[in-house]
């Protein structure tokens, strides 16, 4: 079967589909409504690595090893910041009502900032940037992750794809959102190359016992889980493209991630207990808002920044090229087209789909099964 996205399902269906599929894994229903929609941002901002592609692969089958009862535990709560235990529930949510809190004190103080310990995974960290880009705030999230990536001159993996994510208010039809990992290429991603039966791109893997360069993404996704191959830092192998900055920046979220709030990091978020068995992955997240009008009126703010993007998308192209992008702006033509013509997906994904359907005994005909009888 081709495995080209030539199939498309209406963000609605979509969205209740994943939120039934919660359900029935047994989240309650208001957690259940926060993660469909938390997917669905991925896919409507075209991030397909983290969106309706890892409902059957990640969340159905950690669910089905161990359930996550969500408990959000205010551990400490003092004027601008305020640390959570989210005993390993629902990311999501945790995720959501973390970033919540932290609107809600800069609203009062001008800036809060909320950090997680034994927190799950959240998703697109750029959807919780964006709450706070919503509410006239400028949005920072990171978190740290299982261990994927290698240290500079390291083969080991050691630290997590460890986003450092950032949502800016502008004038425009769509604000400034840089959403991406401290590595070159997240495990997502590769899971995208494995399902399109595609290599991946020299110079993002390199293998841990020779160091040197892996691109069989469905070999890798395996491989990863066993530690026999490393992601590498933004910047690449070494110092020669500047590795160490890539490698700088995820240890910062590591940091931000796990210190403030007493939390567990680097090789203790394997997921694995010593013989192999599963347990939690314990990871830790940190929120910041920054509410614009307790520095200046944001109207002034937004031009400003609006005014940044279109200069530097009006500057001078290179030779062959037709445009200047500026963070969040392909997200945003991306959103119009998936909410026309729909999520598209691949046959990999269709296929995961039906199963979940039939397994969990859900009530829903996609359209492509109508098209393809």
């Amino acid at each position: 079967m081709s495995n080209t996205y030539q199939k498309f399902v209406s963000v609605e269906l979509l969205n209740d589909f994943i939120r039934d599929v919660f359900v029935s894994l047994g989240y309650p229903v208001e957690e259940a409504k926060i993660s469909a929609a938390v997917l669905i941002e991925s896919d409507l901002r075209g991030i397909t690595s983290h969106g309706v592609q890892r409902l059957k692969y990640y969340y159905y089958r950690i669910m089905r090893k161990q359930h996550l009862i969500s408990k959000f535990e205010v551990v400490k709560d003092k004027d601008a910041v305020a640390v959570i235990d989210g005993h390993h529930g629902n990311g999501h949510y945790t995720a959501f009502k973390a970033m919540e809190l932290a609107i809600s004190k800069a609203k009062k103080f001008g800036i809060g900032m909320v950090v997680v310990r034994n927190g799950t995974h959240y998703g697109i960290a750029g959807y919780y940037a964006l709450m706070a880009v919503k509410e006239n705030c400028i949005g920072i999230t990171g978190t740290n992750a299982r261990p994927a990536i290698a240290p500079t001159f390291g083969v080991e993996p050691m630290l997590g794809t460890n986003p450092l994510t950032f949502g800016i208010p502008t004038d425009e039809a769509f604000p400034f959102v840089l959403d991406c990992a401290t590595s070159i290429i997240q495990r997502g991603k590769v899971e995208v190359y494995a399902r399109e039966n595609k290599d991946l791109p020299l110079g993002c893997v390199i293998d841990t016992e020779t160091g040197e360069y892996r691109t069989d993404a469905e070999q890798l996704i395996s491989d990863f889980v066993e530690g026999k191959a490393a992601l590498l830092p933004l910047g690449g192998k070494g110092e020669e493209l500047s590795g160490h900055k890539g490698y700088g920046y995820s240890t910062v979220v590591e940091i931000l991630s796990s210190a403030l709030q007493n939390g567990k990091f680097l090789k203790d978020l394997s997921g694995l207990n010593e013989d192999g068995s599963f347990r939690h992955f314990m990871i830790g997240h940190f929120f910041i808002a920054i509410n614009v009008e307790h520095f200046i009126d944001v109207n002034i703010f937004k031009k400003i920044s609006g005014s940044i993007c279109r200069e530097l998308r009006n500057s001078k192209k290179a030779p062959g090229e037709s445009r200047i992008y500026t963070a969040g702006e392909k997200e945003y033509e991306a959103e119009k087209r998936v909410r026309e013509n729909g999520v598209p997906i691949n046959d990999s994904i269709a296929r995961d789909l039906i199963f979940l359907r039939d397994d969990l005994k859900l009530n829903y005909v996609f359209p492509f099964e109508k098209e393809e009888e």
